[in-house]
């Protein structure tokens, strides 16, 4: 009762100040002015000043509705309302920061808000964060309350967006508690083979998993650029660098990929890329990789996703020969919105990696699960898992008479406050295990990491 009187006080002595208003006011029927001396006045509970504040802001008399919409700061239910007509009011005039600002905090905590959401994506198309305001309008279409010329308009909107020049970065660091930081075995003991005879051996401490926290970093980016006027000039990037005590175990890793993205219809995009990939562990250079990818990308009804890639690679190490060679990979994807706030994806992949050495040479088959969106709060989260087999062409010498055969798991889970940002960074916490069982015990491993991170996204 308390949060709506005061509104009300408030309200009265700015309408003595415009008596015209008050007139206005009068109209929606939510009260009557009383008049005196030349000035009027009309008390109202939060609710009736939030509908007056509606009717002015619909009618875009923006600035008379401004200290109704400053009276509604007492009354906190009505903040989601009383949010969107800021976030309205500043998109309307312009102020296109002030408008995700106010978006934002209504979606925070009101995730499933359809409009808000629409009018979110609005903002950061003007603001020229063409992929995120992607990405909200693909949430948006998950509505199935969304009226069917809705969705057309959107569905055109964001073919327009996919036609258009674009650039996007991401970045994050922080620390990385690890419990296997070499990729280690968990094996303390592996046989020997000789002949007909089989030794067993104690694994010194050096050769086992071992435990650690690093510093990681790590930036990635996306820029589509004219091509001639035949389409676009996909540009990708990524570099991530763990640091750790010393240098044994220090790992970067660097990817870049550029080639032609054209639209063959409406809905389908493809593309065909040159890559190259550069690792460096402990200070070594451990491999690089250069080929080609092509992948083809379908968008469905309401927001769902249908892709299609496959990649080709040379592969060259540092550390050995026996591991040169081409590596070849084939991935099927499906996504599909779930409720109004997240997207379920799931994918299969077959890969085939062709080493100089057949013991090293295998072929790999598996899927991969996920789900990945907002929640209330400002929270944003994910959860992923997946299941791979692997199957190597010959036998490791001593080490097995038969050849490798790997059984792969691995998980992860998110969990991020976009709401809550330091210097336009906001905190994430990352889980993940991954698993490998082997018939060659010394390949048997297993990892659980821990990442807090600072992510901003531009």
């Amino acid at each position: 009762m308390q949060a709506s009187l005061r509104p009300a006080l408030l309200v009265a002595s700015l309408l003595f100040a415009n008596p015209a208003l008050a007139d206005d006011v009068a109209e929606t029927g939510l009260g009557t002015p009383v008049c005196t001396n030349g000035g009027c006045s009309v008390r109202l509970t939060a609710e009736q000043l939030l509908v007056s504040a509606e009717k002015l802001v619909s009618e875009h008399r923006f600035d008379e509705a401004a200290p109704m919409l400053a009276a509604l700061e007492n009354a906190p239910q009505l903040a989601m309302q009383r949010n969107f007509l800021i976030g309205y009011t500043a998109i309307e005039q312009g102020r296109t920061d002030d408008a995700i600002k106010a978006f934002r905090s209504v979606l925070s905590s009101n995730p499933e808000q359809t409009r808000v959401r629409l009018e979110l994506a609005r903002a950061l198309m003007m603001k020229g964060k063409g992929e995120s305001a992607a990405y909200h309008f693909r949430l948006a279409q998950q509505d199935q309350g969304l009226p069917e010329d809705v969705n057309r308009l959107v569905r055109t909107v964001r073919g327009a967006l996919r036609t258009r020049q674009a650039f996007s970065l991401t970045s994050d660091f922080g620390i990385a508690p690890d419990s296997n930081i070499t990729g280690g075995t968990s094996a303390e003991t592996i046989d020997i083979n000789f002949g007909s005879t089989i030794v067993p051996l104690t694994l010194d401490a050096q050769a086992r998993a071992k435990s650690g926290t690093g510093q990681f970093a790590s930036l990635s980016g996306t820029a589509r650029v004219g091509f001639f006027g035949l389409g676009r000039l996909l540009i990708e990037g990524s570099n991530t660098t763990t640091n750790y005590r010393g240098k044994a175990n220090d790992d970067i890793a660097a990817e870049f990929a550029i080639g032609p993205e054209f639209n063959v219809s409406d809905d389908t995009i493809i593309a065909v890329q040159a890559l190259g990939a550069q690792r460096w562990y402990g200070g070594e250079r451990a491999n690089t990789g250069y080929g080609l990818r092509a992948s083809v990308q379908k968008e469905l009804n309401r927001g769902n996703r249908l892709g299609f890639s496959f990649d080709a690679r040379r592969a060259n190490s540092g550390f050995a020969s026996a591991y040169d060679g081409w590596q070849f990979g084939g991935y099927a994807s499906y996504e599909r919105g779930i409720g109004k706030s997240m997207i379920a994806s799931a994918s299969l992949y077959a890969r085939r990696d062709l080493l100089s050495a057949s013991a090293y040479s295998d072929k790999e088959v598996g899927v991969s699960l996920g789900l990945a969106g907002e929640l209330p709060l400002g929270l944003t989260a994910g959860i992923s898992g997946g299941v791979s087999k692997s199957w190597y062409d010959s036998p490791l010498g001593i080490l097995s008479s038969t050849a490798r055969d790997d059984l792969r798991i691995n998980g992860s889970f998110n969990l991020g406050i976009r709401s809550l940002r330091m210097l336009g960074f906001s905190p994430s916490i990352n889980l993940s295990y991954a698993r490998n069982e082997s018939n060659v015990t010394l390949f048997s491993s297993q990892r659980k990491r821990i990442r807090f991170a600072l992510a901003r996204y531009f």
